[in-house]
């Protein structure tokens, strides 16, 4: 028994040895971990340095997108605020003048817009006033608000009721849209209401 007993102690005692031995790691056991970790952080830092680009180029993409639905979304407002008095005449692009619509962005009440693609690289803009004419004089006030650049095509037809419009910018996918219900205010005739003569009252002498 006794023996069994030193025989556990020397065993225990042996393990424990290994074991203070063995605690501490090796140079080369180090080496080889700062190596891996070097290997594990560089693709870290390229997966979060691609993960960052996407993003950016994501953000571009959205605030891009979004500059373009709120131009559409004026100029579909114009038009469907508008006492449907439109005048289009075509040439290159075509040049759309509303007489009067309530959406204003200048806080007027009623305002004529009209949209025009300029030859410096081909701008489409926006040009809100009261009682202006195109070109616009000097002494004319207006405010002009350049909505996009490079416009391959901007295009309106207006028959009857409806109005389909197209807008085509540079390496952008095209934009359509169609409203209905836009057309001009029936004129009211005033009936001349006829009053009859006045009767002479004549007296027998």
């Amino acid at each position: 028994m006794k023996k069994q007993f030193v025989l556990e102690l020397w065993t225990d005692k042996m393990f424990y040895l290994e074991y203070k031995k063995r605690k501490a790691f090796t140079l080369i056991e180090v080496l080889i971990s700062i190596g891996l970790l070097g290997i594990v952080l560089v693709a870290l830092f390229s997966t979060v340095k691609t993960m960052r680009d996407s993003n950016k180029h994501l953000h571009q993409y959205l605030q891009k997108s979004k500059k373009i639905t709120k131009s559409t979304k004026i100029l579909y407002l114009d038009i469907a605020n508008s006492d449907g008095n439109l005048t289009v005449e075509k040439d290159e692009f075509s040049q759309l003048c509303i007489e009067q619509t309530k959406n204003s962005l200048y806080g007027l009440s009623m305002a004529k817009v009209c949209w025009v693609v300029l030859k410096e690289n081909n701008t489409l803009v926006r040009i809100e006033g009261n009682n202006y004419s195109l070109p616009t004089r000097i002494e004319e006030k207006v405010e002009v608000n350049k909505i996009m650049k490079h416009i391959e095509l901007f295009d309106l037809y207006h028959q009857k009721d409806k109005v389909l419009v197209f807008i085509k910018q540079k390496n952008e996918k095209p934009i359509t849209f169609m409203l209905q219900g836009i057309s001009k205010p029936e004129l009211k005739i005033k009936k001349k209401v006829s009053i009859p003569p006045k009767k002479k009252i004549t007296t027998e002498k």
